[in-house]
């Protein structure tokens, strides 16, 4: 059976006003969506709800027939994500290496490259390991955050604004990683302004912005997005 994120009813917001009113999504190994939408519109603020950096208003998501990195039956959205938000989230003067070996370390090591390796994959020359972080451009910066997706194996890759600061080749070669994620039995929901190809099977989920101060109990439960396969 293939496994699958099942999320149900969910509703996102900030400071206890409502952004994203509930949604109903299911994604299966193998399938990516697009999350779409003004800025605004709640992108951010449902990638960093599921991510779990952000309580949900209501509603919740459930894991099914999916393993967790030491190779039981994942119980939690943690168990199988990873999540690189539009920042890039380095530690300045650690060294690139010692950044992905860190995370390769907190993430259980499940299946992953060298960080070497992962940084060869976003194009960065192996001499980029030994620099600190706080030494990289913009694009390198990009590129060392998502290396972390290859340095330890998670099934749900949770993107936002993935391409930002990279070049036209670079992206090319992430949407390529991206499509080779999904044929070996991944997923993956990105935010994004940017056209990112994942494959012709890729949906998009629309988000349109709320009026301010919307209640819970003020919301549809199918308003605010529109999944189009």
């Amino acid at each position: 059976m293939a496994g699958r994120l099942v999320i149900r009813g969910l509703a996102c917001g900030r400071g206890g006003r409502l952004i994203v009113p509930p949604l109903d999504l299911t994604l299966s190994t193998g399938e990516a969506v697009l999350v779409t939408g003004e800025n605004g519109a709640g992108k951010s603020t449902l990638l960093r709800t599921l991510a779990g950096l952000l309580p949900p208003l209501a509603g919740g998501v459930r894991v099914e027939d999916l393993p967790a990195a030491d190779g039981e039956p994942a119980r939690s959205l943690a168990d199988i994500a990873h999540y690189i938000g539009h920042r890039n989230a380095l530690k300045g003067g650690r060294h690139v290496g010692a950044e992905l070996a860190f995370w390769a370390r907190f993430l259980g090591r499940a299946r992953g490259v060298s960080p070497e390796a992962a940084l060869a994959e976003l194009g960065l020359p192996e001499g980029v390991a030994r620099l600190r972080c706080s030494d990289l451009s913009a694009g390198q910066a990009r590129r060392a955050a998502l290396a972390r997706l290859l340095v330890a194996h998670r099934p749900l890759w949770l993107l936002d604004e993935p391409t930002n600061a990279l070049d036209a080749a670079t992206q090319a070669r992430f949407a390529a990683l991206c499509r080779h994620h999904l044929s070996s039995g991944g997923m993956i929901l990105a935010a994004t302004h940017q056209p990112v190809d994942l494959g012709s099977s890729a949906r998009t989920l629309v988000l349109e912005p709320q009026p301010a101060g919307l209640a819970l109990s003020d919301s549809g439960e199918d308003e605010g997005w529109e999944a189009i396969g």
